[in-house]
C-alpha cells in the first residue's frame, strides 16, 4: 500500500513509473538501505529501462544516498524528498513558499556533504586535511542556517498576521470549520461545493498547500467560516508538519473539525 501511494506521488510530481522492487531486511544495511546485491540488482535493471530517478519509501541518510547514487549512476532520492518536490510545485502564497523552503533547507542541511564531493581536498602543511572543500561546505552550512533563521522570522510575522485575522473574525461570532482528512479524500472538492470557492480540486496527492477560508451561510442563516486545509498523508515528514505550522495553526484555533473520508478507497479505515 505504501508502494503504492509512493508511485501516486511520483506521478504527482511529474514523473513516469516504470517498476518498482522490494527487499526483505532484518534492519536497513546501513550504506546502502537495501543490501548491496539487491542494490546491484536493481541498478542492472533500472540501466536496461533508461531510469533518471530512484525513489525510495524511506527515509536514506545522506551517505546511502551517495553510495546508492553510485551504485545506480542517477538521481537517488527518498520519500521526504519526493513530498517537498511536490510541495514546491505546488507553493502558491508567500506563506506556502516560505513554509516550504524552511522544509526543503531543514532537510537539506545534514545532507550537505553529498553536494560537494566534486571539490577537492588539499593536504595542509604538517598533514592536516584542509582545502576549499571543506571551507566552501563550511560556508555552505553557514549561509544554509542563517537563511533557516530568516525564513523563521518571516513565518513569526506571518503567524502574528494569521493571530490579528483571526481575532477580527473572531469579532463577528462566526464560528470557525476547517474540513480536515487525509490528501486526495476530497476536502477541497467539498468546500467548493459548500461555498462556491474556486478551490483547484484535482485528483492528485496535495493539489491543496495554501489554506483558503471562506464564509458558508447555513439554512439556519448563520454564518459559519470554513477552512480548507492541507492534506495529511502517511510517513508525512516531521520537519514538514514543524514548517507548516502557521498554516495548520488553522486547525488548531477552530471551533469544529469536519473530518472527509473517501469511503471507496481500499485503506479508508487506515487513513481515519
Amino acid at each position: 500500500d505504501s508502494l503504492d501511494e509512493l508511485a501516486e506521488l511520483v506521478t504527482t510530481s511529474g514523473g513516469i513509473v516504470v517498476g518498482e522492487g522490494t527487499q526483505k531486511l532484518e534492519s536497513p544495511n546501513p550504506g546502502t538501505y537495501v543490501g548491496s546485491g539487491k542494490a546491484e540488482e536493481f541498478a542492472v535493471m533500472c540501466r536496461g529501462q533508461d531510469v533518471d530517478t530512484i525513489v525510495f519509501d524511506d527515509e536514506l541518510s545522506g551517505a546511502q544516498v551517495r553510495n546508492l547514487e553510485r551504485i545506480f549512476d542517477c538521481r537517488v532520492i527518498d520519500r521526504t524528498a519526493l513530498i517537498l518536490l511536490i510541495f514546491s510545485q505546488r507553493a502558491r502564497t508567500r506563506e506556502g513558499k516560505l513554509q516550504v523552503e524552511l522544509a526543503q533547507l531543514e532537510y537539506i542541511l545534514p545532507r550537505l556533504t553529498r553536494f560537494w564531493t566534486h571539490l577537492s581536498r588539499q593536504r595542509g602543511g604538517l598533514g592536516a586535511i584542509g582545502g576549499e572543500g571543506e571551507s566552501q561546505l563550511e560556508a555552505d552550512r553557514r549561509k544554509t542556517q542563517e537563511r533557516i533563521d530568516k525564513i523563521r522570522e518571516e513565518l513569526e510575522d506571518v503567524r502574528r498576521q494569521r493571530t490579528t485575522q483571526r481575532a477580527g473574525r473572531q469579532r463577528h461570532q462566526w464560528p470557525l470549520a476547517s474540513v480536515v482528512g487525509y490528501t486526495n479524500a476530497g476536502k477541497s472538492t467539498l468546500l467548493n461545493a459548500l461555498t462556491g470557492a474556486a478551490v483547484v480540486a484535482e485528483d492528485k496527492l496535495f493539489a491543496t498547500l495554501d489554506p483558503t477560508t471562506r464564509r458558508l451561510r447555513l439554512p439556519t442563516n448563520q454564518n459559519v467560516l470554513l477552512s480548507d486545509t492541507v492534506g495529511f498523508i502517511r510517513k508525512l515528514p516531521h520537519g514538514l508538519v514543524e514548517a507548516f505550522k502557521a498554516t495548520l495553526e488553522e486547525v488548531v484555533e477552530s471551533d469544529l473539525l469536519l473530518h472527509v473520508v473517501d469511503s471507496s478507497h481500499p485503506q479508508a479505515v487506515a487513513q481515519i
